[in-house]
């Protein structure tokens, strides 16, 4: 028997957390019942149907588990999909139990009975979702990213990208913030932070303790992450999210729609944050030295790597020239490296398919929403009209900024995105003069993108938290500080933008 005074602490600790995991998942299910069971007219939505209030049940529990975490945000996107299929759709257990429930009853019962049920979701609808093109535009990017980073070839351009910045304090740090930003658009956050933070590891080590540029140095990183994401559809998950919903409202945006116009605003942001940093934590250095080992191998892979990645880019950039759109175009880089055998089963692998299991569990809420009736029901029941515009506006920006700060991104969006197209069409003529249902929805998207305020905000927050350099105070005070400095300038150029008619609105 081990006699290690260590392992019972560690037990306890470990049984504690359970039990706390097992408290959160048990609160929810018993709230998400309750939902499930209570008489409709309790909603306050006139002519309710089973399956609509089945939907806000289901609803309010993936609210729920994605905000207390009580299991990860792709496991409960999965179980959305699971439970809709199988209490909700055309194919669904509980539709035959329901239906033979009212057989052999009276005609007028029978009517009602076939009434309530009214709304069943198609259940390859539900199943679809796992394949939604915008999932696939994600795909795209993660193996653009994976073989980016497989080969070096990430490398060799964050050492190209950065050498005109040379070794001034000051422009190193803006070269660093710049160059995650740029990587932040078409790969990882995560992947981008940890490449950056690898470079900067030899200039941590050579500047002394006393230097307070360290701080701002380590901040460059998640600042550089979360701001890019916003630059192109595939940045970051929130924006594909949006994006995907405004597609099935009828709103079909390019992914160089969305360059021209958010990438202007990133680098408006970018020059902000710089400065910010450089008054907060000023350098002692002026010089900085850095070295960037390693790098993409010579050699046709390589070459070729070069040239599918530039293609995609330029097919996604040329979408309305080439007539092929964006999602389309993620498949290409997917069949050219599987075909050329730069990517193998293996690498599939490494893919991060929590990520789009989780964009998938956010599109069939959305899809069991609408189809069910649910949407269309809340639109009629609430008096949006009695609504002023703009409180709705900056209220849900700064809603799904404050989750975001707390809990993924991805959940925040995929929550309330779903409940912004339901409120933006039944406020469609109040927000017409700014843009209508496109600035809501897209100023949504970028407030989740610009919650980096604590070290569990997003990964590259963490990151940047485990180098040891940054407190939490400090990284709190310029996350919101910037956060509500970008919040600002991107519902102001939403707004402007939106009126004139022009950039994802034209």
């Amino acid at each position: 028997m081990s006699t290690n005074t260590n392992e019972e602490p560690r037990h306890l600790a470990d049984e504690k957390f359970d039990v706390v995991k097992f408290v959160k998942i048990t609160a929810v299910l018993i709230i998400s019942l309750l939902l499930w069971n209570l008489p409709s007219t309790v909603f306050g939505i006139e002519g309710l149907t089973v399956i609509e209030q089945r939907m806000i049940s289901i609803f309010a529990f993936a609210a729920l588990m994605w905000i207390t975490e009580g299991v990860p945000a792709w496991v409960t996107s999965v179980l959305i999909i699971v439970v809709m299929l199988f209490t909700v759709s055309d194919s669904s257990i509980s539709m035959l139990i329901d239906l033979n429930n009212y057989q052999g009853a009276a005609t007028e019962v029978n009517a009602k009975g076939v009434e309530q049920l009214q709304g069943l979701i198609p259940y390859k609808d539900i199943i679809a979702a796992f394949a939604d093109p915008t999932v696939m535009l994600f795909m795209g990017g993660f193996i653009l990213a994976l073989v980016a980073s497989k080969s070096g070839v990430d490398i060799s351009l964050a050492r190209v990208m950065l050498k005109p910045f040379g070794t001034n304090s000051k422009r190193v740090l803006f070269g660093f913030m710049l160059v995650t930003a740029i990587f932040s658009m078409f790969i990882s956050n995560t992947a981008t932070a940890a490449m950056m933070l690898t470079f900067l590891a030899p200039v941590f080590r050579t500047l002394p303790e006393n230097e307070r540029g360290r701080v701002g140095l380590a901040l460059a990183i998640p600042i550089g992450c979360n701001i890019g994401g916003i630059g192109t559809p595939i940045g970051t998950p929130p924006n594909g999210i949006a994006l995907g919903a405004l597609k099935d409202a009828g709103f079909n945006i390019g992914f160089l729609d969305w360059m021209i116009m958010m990438v202007p605003l990133m680098l408006l942001i970018l020059v902000i944050a710089w400065l910010l940093l450089l008054n907060l934590y000023k350098f002692k250095s002026e010089t900085l030295e850095f070295k960037i080992e390693g790098g993409a191998k010579p050699g046709w892979q390589t070459k070729a790597i070069y040239v599918v990645m530039a293609m995609t880019i330029a097919l996604w950039c040329l979408e309305k020239v080439v007539g092929i759109n964006s999602y389309v175009v993620a498949l290409f880089p997917v069949g050219a490296f599987t075909a050329l055998g730069i990517v193998s089963s293996e690498d599939i692998k490494h893919i991060d398919w929590s990520v789009l299991w989780m964009v998938a569990g956010g599109f069939a809420l959305g899809t069991g929403m609408k189809q069910s009736g649910l949407a269309k029901a809340m639109v009629e029941s609430i008096p949006f009209a009695e609504f002023n515009v703009f409180v709705v506006l900056i209220g849900a920006g700064l809603l799904c900024w404050l989750l975001s700060t707390f809990i993924s991104n991805s959940a925040s969006a995929a929550l309330m995105v779903p409940i912004l197209i339901t409120v933006g069409t039944g406020m469609s003529e109040q927000l017409a003069p700014i843009g209508g249902v496109v600035t809501l929805v897209a100023g949504l998207a970028l407030s989740a993108s610009f919650a980096m305020a604590l070290p569990i905000s997003t990964p590259p927050n963490a990151i940047a938290y485990s180098t040891g350099l940054v407190k939490t105070s400090q990284m709190a005070k310029v996350g919101i500080i910037m956060g509500v400095i970008a919040m600002t300038l991107a519902y102001g150029m939403l707004m402007l933008f939106g009126s004139m008619g022009i950039g994802i609105f034209g």
